[in-house]
């Protein structure tokens, strides 16, 4: 949808795919000067074709006339014309294609035809596992976690502000335990290839990944620099091909990443913002996958179980749900969210979102393959989720996993790694 030759091509399926997200209303006017400038852009561009081919004639008849002896100051005076006329031309090309471009970056992907249609009362609840917990005597994480002195809320804030957490003793052990048994499992098992990525990404690759321009509001900017801090690992390891053209005969591949991710809109003033549910900084293992649009509904399908395999493994009852169309983030196509119960806030609490951007990323940071030797080059579908967020995994495990008596029976799984069986 980002290329403006194909734009007034796809414009239905563009009205029918925001009437779905319900956003036409609002996009609709946006839409609409995107058409009007495609259309004046094929006009300019047929203008600036017919002047040169003007000029080349009239640039012939002036070396011709030169040849013969004869006079060709008129010609080389509507020559200068011609070629004012047409940097004037180009000067109006480019700024229609700058802003329709911004326009394109605006608009959001279309879901696949399976998604829902409507806003969140349409989500639908696809698969669950696990028996969740009463309710009934579960005491919220917050206090667990710092009774039992695994985190420390008021220095964070008080070092870094609200949103901002300091994790302690066992609490910064479990953190380190749960990167490293979700990478483990990813790399071992499930085929991905780990990497290490920074942490900070240029104006390009946010734009790539969808972020930019539309949340640009929500970043972490460096000062005086065009420089950002990774809202997710999703950003550079997505980018990690922009601008190249993968051998198709690798296809499907699979990359895992820690990183810790950054971003100021932490939610609203008052919802969620207890402990560890909303919080400006955390951790996350993030899985990214590549393929071809063919392969591009059983790689969601594998996507998706990778994350739940280990809720299943950490033994946290948790259901998967099939986003609606409104309620599908900006660039995905189809999005699966993950939530696990927890019994002391009372809430189901998202850890994972699991989607598929179809060749929605691959277009706007230009990250193709070739199928075959010889073969023309196509864009590649792109697919990311959290394998998984740390702090609400953490919440979800000191409330599932809490005793009477106050203390928390660590997950088989992480004993390993924890050094530990109960915190």
């Amino acid at each position: 949808m980002h290329d403006p030759r194909v734009f007034r091509e796809q414009v239905e399926l563009l009205r029918e795919g925001m009437r779905r997200r319900q956003k036409l209303d609002e996009l609709a006017p946006l839409i609409d000067r995107g058409v009007a400038l495609e259309l004046e852009r094929r006009t300019v561009i047929q203008a600036v074709e017919e002047r040169k081919a003007a000029r080349n004639v009239n640039s012939q008849e002036v070396a011709r006339r030169k040849k013969a002896g004869e006079s060709a100051d008129e010609l080389i005076t509507s020559g200068r014309a011609l070629g004012e006329e047409i940097q004037r031309l180009e000067t109006e090309l480019a700024a229609a294609e700058s802003e329709l471009r911004d326009i394109l970056l605006n608009i959001p992907n279309v879901t696949l035809a399976d998604v829902p249609e409507g806003g969140e009362e349409a989500n639908k609840v696809v698969r669950t596992w696990g028996e969740p917990r009463k309710t009934d005597g579960v005491r919220p994480h917050w206090e667990i976690g710092e009774e039992r002195g695994l985190f420390d809320l008021a220095r964070g804030a008080k070092i870094s502000g609200s949103g901002f957490i300091v994790f302690r003793g066992l609490g910064a052990r479990l953190t380190r335990a749960l990167m490293n048994f979700f990478i483990d499992v990813h790399v071992r098992e499930h085929g991905y290839e780990e990497v290490w990525v920074p942490v900070v990404v240029n104006r390009a690759s946010m734009t790539g990944t969808t972020q930019l321009p539309k949340f640009e509001e929500d970043m972490y900017a460096l000062r005086d620099e065009d420089l950002f801090l990774i809202p997710t690992a999703e950003v550079p390891v997505t980018n990690l091909y922009r601008d190249e053209i993968i051998d198709g005969a690798t296809l499907s591949r699979g990359f895992v990443a820690y990183s810790a991710c950054f971003r100021r809109e932490a939610g609203a003033a008052g919802k969620d913002t207890r402990g560890l549910l909303r919080v400006h900084e955390f951790d996350k293992v993030e899985m990214v996958r590549y393929c071809t649009p063919e392969q591009g509904d059983e790689e969601h399908e594998r996507l998706t179980r990778n994350a739940e395999i280990l809720l299943e493994r950490l033994g946290l009852p948790h259901r998967r749900v099939l986003l609606s169309a409104g309620d599908t983030g900006f660039g995905a196509a189809r999005c699966y969210d993950l939530e696990i119960w927890a019994p002391g806030v009372g809430k189901w609490l998202e850890v994972s979102s699991c989607s598929t951007f179809s060749d929605f990323q691959a277009r706007r940071a230009n990250i193709r393959y070739r199928p075959a030797p010889g073969e023309k080059p196509r864009f590649v579908y792109t697919l990311n989720g959290s394998g998984l967020a740390f702090p609400r995994v953490i919440a979800g495990i000191l409330e599932h996993y809490q005793q009477p008596d106050g203390t928390v029976t660590v997950p088989e799984v992480l004993r390993p790694y924890l050094g530990a069986s109960v915190l």
